[in-house]
């Protein structure tokens, strides 16, 4: 359940938050100043009496919103309210995000099998703009829930290994919907299509699922602008020697920490520029050619593109 007291308490310190999923709300950043609301605030009661809160672009994070306050210097008097809202409890969830087994939508329907409903049109419609085929539907078993907390939305699978489940991502295809993304309360630091990479060859890293399938090759979506511990553990510990990092422009900042960070580690490390499109935009073909076209950076390419943000 939100915390209501908590939302205004926010607000009039953050500015009108907009609602996402799974009781988050969405500011902008203080931190970064973003032009898009890209600070992501739990507002949801948890035993704990903690409200994580992140920003996408500059990584910026914590437990308690009272940590929050303090680190951008909130007014005393908003700190101290605060701090009277949440609740400093103990005691352990009975189950975890890391706990939880992710399990597909009962009203999942994979969209390799023909419906005669609007839905199933609207879906495969939706698909088709994003450049997605009826190859990509079969490899990635991409499905859509016609009703639940899914409904209208396509469903995107991700396998480990083993060809076990461990994560989805659920997209609306309603244009009307002021939520896009519908994700599951679990963890993310897995390893998203695991099933699919050759960690002998080059391996490309990039935002979401739906880059992933423009992308086609032997591409991991990061689920959002950040690599999770599983995920960086098995980049460095790899064969893999070449490694492309294809992240929107206002990624940067954690493309180039990226990029720093598997140079050290002894790879050959390639940042594409993506020039203000995302790989469904560019077709395959287009991209394809892009990255054929980028070379690795250098120590001294790196500096230099450091430089650029200051």
């Amino acid at each position: 359940m939100i915390n209501q007291a908590l939302v205004a308490t926010l607000n009039s310190v953050l500015g009108t938050g907009k609602s996402t999923a799974r009781g988050n709300f969405a500011y902008h950043c203080p931190f970064c100043n973003h032009h898009k609301p890209k600070l992501e605030v739990n507002l949801t009661e948890n035993p704990k009496g903690e409200h994580p809160w992140n920003c996408w672009v500059c990584s910026k994070k914590g437990k308690k919103l009272s940590n929050l306050f303090k680190a951008i210097g909130a007014p005393a008097d908003k700190l101290k309210e605060v701090k009277s809202l949440e609740k400093f409890t103990s005691g352990n969830f009975e189950i975890t995000a890391t706990d939880k087994k992710v399990e597909l939508p009962k009203e999942f329907k994979p969209l390799s099998n023909q419906y005669n409903s609007i839905e199933y049109k609207h879906a495969i419609s939706y698909l088709k703009r994003r450049q997605v085929t009826p190859d990509d539907i079969i490899k990635y078993n991409i499905g859509y829930c016609e009703s639940g907390k899914y409904n209208n939305c396509i469903v995107v699978p991700s396998y480990d290994k083993d060809g076990i489940l461990n994560y989805f991502t659920a997209r609306s295809f309603n244009k009307n919907s002021s939520i896009k993304y519908k994700n599951p309360d679990v963890s993310r630091d897995i390893i998203p299509f695991e099933l699919f990479i050759n960690w002998n060859i080059p391996i490309i890293l990039c935002e979401g699922p739906f880059d992933a399938l423009a992308i086609k090759r032997n591409v991991i979506p990061l689920l959002g602008k950040n690599i999770q511990q599983n995920l960086r553990k098995k980049l460095v510990t790899s064969k893999v020697q070449k490694i492309y990092i294809a992240l929107d422009k206002d990624a940067i900042k954690q493309a180039l920490s990226f990029c720093e960070e598997l140079i050290n580690e002894g790879k050959e490390v390639y940042l594409v520029d993506m020039q203000d499109k995302d790989p469904s935009e560019m077709g395959f073909e287009n991209f394809t050619n892009l990255i054929q076209h980028t070379i690795p950076l250098t120590f001294s390419s790196l500096f230099e593109k450091k430089l650029q943000l200051v």
